[in-house]
């Protein structure tokens, strides 16, 4: 009985120090694929909603102390300058939840060094995202970005509003976390601009063509 009850107290130990060794590693995450978007499709509140949901659910998986951006440009609108997504996320390195470097820098992640792959591109709990080929298939992240990263030109609505449609108008920019496409062409292979929602911006829309409204975010510090 005694050794078993030391049996116990080891395994008891180890399961305690399995389970802080991931808090830790969780903690240094400075890079996730949200597991939830805003549940009204291209709708996040504008940027401010969009960092908030990053933020929510960085907090929620104990790396909160972080400043949590969404990876998301705008449009000149209203008065309003445009924002490029690759100016608000900081300057890397960028870690996922199982502390696999995702790109050191801001030109590695716009470049040929960017390792955001399904495998890489996890979400704040460290689950893979389901790409082309799963059930539902939700590769499509939300980014309204050109492929450096900057914003879109006015004119032609690329991000639904600045993130605040969610009805049969308007579009966003889409990028493929897994890569991979209906083809092999560069689109097809854009994490961050692969092509735009189809039927506007709401949940609907979103989910036709291969996505669930989910978000890139990225601590900028």
């Amino acid at each position: 009985m005694r050794v078993r009850c030391i049996e116990l107290v080891a395994a008891a130990g180890l399961l305690a120090l399995t389970a802080n060794a991931g808090r830790a590693q969780t903690a240094e995450m400075t890079f996730f694929v949200t597991s939830a978007g805003s549940g009204k499709g291209a709708d996040l509140g504008g940027l401010a909603g969009a960092d908030a949901i990053c933020q929510r659910l960085a907090q929620a998986a104990g790396a909160g102390a972080r400043t949590w951006r969404a990876y998301l440009s705008t449009q000149a609108a209203d008065g309003a300058a445009a924002v490029n997504a690759r100016d608000r996320i900081g300057a890397g390195p960028w870690r996922n939840a199982k502390g696999t470097v995702i790109a050191s820098s801001v030109a590695d992640l716009h470049g040929a060094a960017a390792s955001l792959t399904k495998q890489t591109a996890l979400t704040e709990k460290g689950e893979v995202v389901n790409g082309r080929g799963d059930t539902p298939n939700q590769h499509d992240i939300l980014t309204g970005s050109q492929a450096d990263g900057t914003a879109f030109g006015p004119g032609e609505d690329r991000t639904c509003g600045n993130y605040t449609r969610s009805g049969s108008e308007g579009a966003v920019m889409l990028g493929h976390h897994d890569r991979s496409g209906l083809d092999d062409t560069p689109p097809s292979k854009s994490w961050n601009m692969s092509h735009l929602s189809r039927g506007g911006c709401s949940q609907d829309a979103l989910r036709s063509t291969g996505g669930a409204g989910l978000l890139y975010c990225f601590a900028a510090n």
